[in-house]
C-alpha cells in the first residue's frame, strides 16, 4: 500500500503502432512491483475509471488505462466519445488486444517493473479482459461482470461482438470473475456455463457471484452500486493480484 502516488496522462504505442492516450498512476518508490492494465467500461475513459487506476497505484501497482476511444474521438467528453464508438459498432477485438498489449509492454518497460502484468475490466471491459488474456502475454486477468464471454448477443444488438467460447482454450492467465446474481448480461446461466467450460479445460479460475447485486455493482456513482459486494470484490481482487503479480522470494 502507498499513500504517495503520481498520476498523469501520457501517450503509448497501441495497436498497429498508433499513438494512443492513456492514464498512468504510479506509487512512489523504486519497486520492483507488478503492473495492472485497467480496461474502461462502455461509458468510456471517464473520471470513475481514472479513480480505479489511482486505486491500484495506492495498492502498490503501476497502473494504466488506455483510452480505447481515442482514435474515433480524441479529446471528446467521455459520453460523446462512447456514443461515437457505439454508433460505429464498438471497439474491434483485434484493436483492443493490440492496445492492451501496448499498455502491458509500457508497464514492463518501467524501471520499477517486476515483469508481471495483470488486466482488469468492467462491463464491456470484463469481456475484453478475458479476450486479452486469451491472445496476449498476461499474468492474471479479472472479469467484472463482462457480458458475452459466454452466451449470445440478442438479435439487433448494436455492437459487433461475439462470445469468447472458441477463445477460452487459449486462456493463458489465471482468471478471477466477479458477477451479480441479479444481472442479465451476464446472467447466472452464462456464469455457470463459463464455470463449466473453464473447469473442463483445466484453466485456473475463481468465479464469485453476489446475491442482491446486478450489473455495475462496483460503480460508486451509479444506483447499481452495492457496498457489500463491491467491498468483498475489492478484497478478492487485492488477494488475486497479490498472488499472481508478485515475484516469489528465492526462499519460497
Amino acid at each position: 500500500m502507498s499513500d504517495s502516488l503520481r498520476a498523469t496522462t501520457i501517450r503509448i504505442t497501441g495497436d498497429g503502432g498508433d499513438e494512443v492516450e492513456a492514464y498512468l498512476a504510479r506509487p512512489d518508490g523504486h519497486g520492483p512491483r507488478g503492473g495492472v492494465v485497467v480496461i474502461h467500461h462502455m461509458p468510456g475513459y471517464d473520471r470513475a475509471t481514472k479513480e480505479i487506476v489511482r486505486r491500484f497505484a495506492e495498492m502498490g501497482y503501476d497502473a494504466i488505462c488506455p483510452n480505447l476511444y481515442w482514435r474515433e474521438a480524441p479529446g471528446a467528453a467521455p459520453d460523446d466519445a462512447a456514443a461515437t464508438v457505439r454508433a460505429a459498432g464498438g471497439v474491434p477485438d483485434a484493436r483492443l488486444v493490440g492496445d492492451v498489449s501496448g499498455a502491458a509492454a509500457y508497464l514492463r518497460s518501467l524501471p520499477s517493473s517486476n515483469g508481471r502484468v495483470g488486466v482488469i475490466g468492467y462491463c464491456s471491459g470484463g469481456r475484453q479482459s478475458v479476450l486479452a488474456a486469451c491472445r496476449t502475454d498476461l499474468d492474471a486477468a479479472v472479469d467484472c461482470y463482462g457480458a458475452f464471454v459466454t452466451g449470445q448477443p440478442p438479435e439487433g444488438f448494436p455492437l459487433r461482438v461475439t462470445n469468447l467460447v472458441d477463445e477460452l482454450p487459449d486462456l493463458a492467465a489465471p482468471l478471477l470473475g466477479l458477477f451479480g446474481v441479479e444481472d442479465k448480461t451476464p446472467s447466472p446461466e452464462h456464469v455457470a456455463e463459463l464455470e463449466e467450460i473453464l473447469t473442463r479445460l483445466g484453466k485456473p479460475h475463481e468465479l464469485h457471484s453476489y446475491d442482491g447485486a446486478g450489473h455495475a455493482f462496483f460503480a460508486t456513482d451509479r444506483p447499481s452500486y452495492r457496498v457489500a459486494a463491491a467491498n468483498d470484490g475489492w478484497e478478492r481482487i487485492g488477494d488475486f493480484f497479490a498472488t499472481h503479480l508478485s515475484v516469489p522470494s528465492p526462499e519460497a
